[in-house]
């Protein structure tokens, strides 16, 4: 009986001790927050909203026709994403993207085709108005690779004048966008095949005549234009004598003064050459004068 006696102080002194501990756990965990649970819960709502983006999951060429595979979801604040953004990945499938797609990127309806556009390739980045035409080059027309679609470039064309029968160059379009570049096998003179560079530009109904005259009448051109570049520059065209005349120093004009002396040594001789320029079967001579 009396080691019973004993057991129900310890039992008692146990029990203050588990519930003791209870409160004091309970008061050291709001003591090290230090934050009212008000306070908290304005925390919680301030807290950017988080949720689920399509990306692509892959770089994506402009023209593209949007599958599953070819979209991912990833977790982004949204607050921070341009309207357009869409979270529910199915919504793009057979969508056509417009410009290119990088990995990782938010898809956002303005870099995409009308919805009732449904059909890929260059036709759905054609803009109102324009049409697509293909031309075919080689590694120098297309600066040796430098040349990709969306780049802006100016066409020159080469062909000789009827009238004066020289070659004539010059720019005949200025600021046009490269919508695709690709290469194609042709089967050449000797019956091989042999890989040929074909451009596609996008040009006005009457840019696409004259683009599709000229480049039967001479050899094309293509020049690099920069993406900022907007400015558009007339020029008069390149002939022989006027390539051959363009650095050539010019007379120096002198400012009027007193009549020279008959007793003046007599002006320096001017030196002069000549030049020949040989084109197939036809010699022209240039005299240059200094």
């Amino acid at each position: 009986m009396g080691r019973w006696k004993a057991l129900i102080p310890i039992t008692l002194a146990m029990a203050i001790a588990v519930v003791g501990s209870m409160f004091i756990y309970n008061w050291l965990q709001q003591q090290n927050t230090g934050i009212p649970a008000k306070v908290v819960e304005e925390i919680q709502k301030e807290r950017p909203d988080i949720g689920p983006v399509a990306v692509a999951a892959f770089d994506l060429a402009a023209g593209t026709r949007l599958s599953a595979e070819m979209i991912a979801d990833r977790e982004q604040i949204l607050k921070n994403l341009p309207q357009g953004h869409f979270r529910n990945s199915s919504d793009l499938i057979g969508r056509v993207a417009i410009v290119p797609l990088k990995e990782g990127e938010a898809i956002i309806e303005h870099r995409l085709a009308p919805i009732d556009i449904r059909t890929g390739g260059v036709s759905a980045l054609l803009g109102e108005g324009k049409r697509a035409v293909a031309v075919e080059g080689d590694k120098v027309i297309g600066l040796s690779g430098f040349i990709h679609p969306g780049n802006k470039v100016d066409v020159l064309v080469t062909w000789m004048d009827a009238e004066t029968e020289e070659d004539v160059t010059k720019i005949v379009l200025e600021n046009v966008t490269v919508l695709a570049t690709g290469t194609v096998m042709q089967e050449t003179e000797n019956g091989a095949t042999a890989p040929v560079d074909v451009y596609t530009l996008e040009l006005t109904p009457e840019e696409t005549e004259i683009l599709t005259h000229v480049r039967n009448q001479g050899r094309l051109q293509f020049a690099l234009r920069s993406p900022i570049d907007v400015n558009s520059v007339v020029t008069r065209g390149a002939t022989t004598r006027h390539a051959m005349n363009y650095l050539n120093p010019q007379p120096v004009r002198l400012a009027a003064g007193p009549a020279p002396r008959i007793n003046n040594p007599p002006p320096p001789r001017r030196s002069e050459f000549i030049m020949e320029v040989i084109e197939g079967n036809k010699v022209e001579q240039f005299k240059f004068i200094q």
